[in-house]
């Protein structure tokens, strides 16, 4: 049954839609407006900022286009540029300066390493071989030294016989050419291998103790020269200047030892008219225990103990039982004359080039090593 609605009802929803639409229908054009003010406003702010804006823009364009304001910014640039240049030369230099320092302490720290392995397998290779820590003979020059506590990087024994033959000798006939005896050498070997700074004894033949020098530089594991520089030191024995400076690259101890000696043997050459021995006849005597190659070592010193003639006025020199032969002093029984000379004919063919090297730092010593901490004598 249809619901019925009274008229008054009717009338109250009518009015209600009508106004509500009226309502809507402001509120819609209230909106409108609202929103076009809203968006005017907006506009007109834009444009106002954007021609700010562009206003300083081109006052600052302007400003930068004048000739003084271009200049400064150029300058601006320039030293802007300059000063990072800088900086980074700098920071370039000082890396590679850090680089440098920590390459030299590296090859430092390398060498002392080596040296002291060096040193280590040496006293090992000597203590298999029977031979006492405290010897001189046999052993590498630098460790000689290392021991000794003097100023000067050269062997003890070495000064200790120039000093001896000096003041006793150089005027000897045939001094360095001459073996000497046999026994005294064995005594003087076992004097220095116990005191490595031992005097040489007073009433000491100086033919013996030249000899002493000549067995002792025979006995180095390596020559002064070294055998990493044989081939170009014997290539430059014709020139001083080369010399000099291939012998700068020899250790201080192996420098300072070869300027000690042919020092020594100068001194020697300047006596030629009393001993008969001049700088080419010290060279050919002298030259195989300074320099020599790895396959020519001077072992023919083995020989030298064991080929002397005898002599009917010289008595058996053959060491007393329990004493302490060095082996390359091994004696063989026969006589010994102590005015005998050095054979030159021991199988080894003769080394003419490194005579010529020995000849020239003789002859020509103070112009070779010029630059000497010390010389050895004035």
């Amino acid at each position: 049954m249809p619901s019925v609605i009274s008229p008054q009802w009717q009338d109250k929803a009518s009015g209600f839609f009508s106004s509500s639409g009226v309502k809507l229908k402001e509120a819609r054009e209230s909106a409108g407006t609202f929103v076009g003010e809203v968006t005017k406003d907006t506009k007109s702010n834009v444009a106002e900022v954007a021609g700010r804006v562009g206003t300083i823009v081109k006052s600052r364009w302007a400003l930068l286009q004048q000739p003084s304001t271009r200049h400064a910014v150029q300058d601006r640039m320039i030293s802007a540029a300059a000063t990072t240049g800088a900086f980074l030369r700098r920071g370039l230099s000082g890396t590679k300066e850090k680089v440098v320092v920590g390459k030299s302490k590296v090859e430092e720290v390398a060498k002392v390493t080596a040296q002291k392995s060096k040193i280590i397998l040496t006293d090992i290779e000597r203590w298999q071989k029977g031979v006492a820590r405290n010897d001189v003979f046999g052993v590498p020059i630098e460790v000689t030294v290392q021991r000794q506590d003097c100023i000067r990087p050269i062997p003890q024994i070495l000064i200790k016989c120039a000093d001896y033959l000096i003041v006793s000798g150089l005027n000897l006939p045939y001094l360095f050419k001459s073996e000497g005896d046999k026994k005294v050498i064995h005594q003087l070997v076992s004097l220095y291998n116990q005191d490595s700074t031992a005097s040489v004894p007073e009433g000491s033949n100086p033919v013996d103790v030249a000899a002493l020098v000549k067995y002792y530089l025979a006995s180095l594991p390596e020559p002064l020269t070294t055998f990493e520089l044989y081939n170009e030191i014997k290539g430059a024995r014709s020139n001083i200047y080369s010399m000099r400076n291939i012998l700068k690259r020899l250790s201080s101890v192996n420098y300072m030892t070869l300027e000690f000696i042919t020092a020594l043997l100068l001194r020697a050459s300047q006596k030629a008219l009393l001993n008969k021995m001049d700088s080419r006849s010290l060279a050919l005597e002298m030259a195989p225990v300074i320099m020599w190659q790895k396959e020519h070592r001077p072992e023919f010193y083995r020989q030298y103990w064991s080929q002397m003639s005898e002599s009917p006025s010289k008595q058996s020199l053959d060491p007393e039982p329990g004493s302490t032969t060095w082996d390359l002093l091994a004696d063989d029984g026969e006589a010994t004359d102590a005015s005998s000379f050095i054979p030159l004919d021991d199988g080894m063919p003769v080394d003419y080039g490194a005579i010529e090297v020995v000849q020239l730092l003789i002859e020509h010593h103070n112009a070779v090593f010029t630059d000497a901490n010390e010389t050895v004598w004035k």
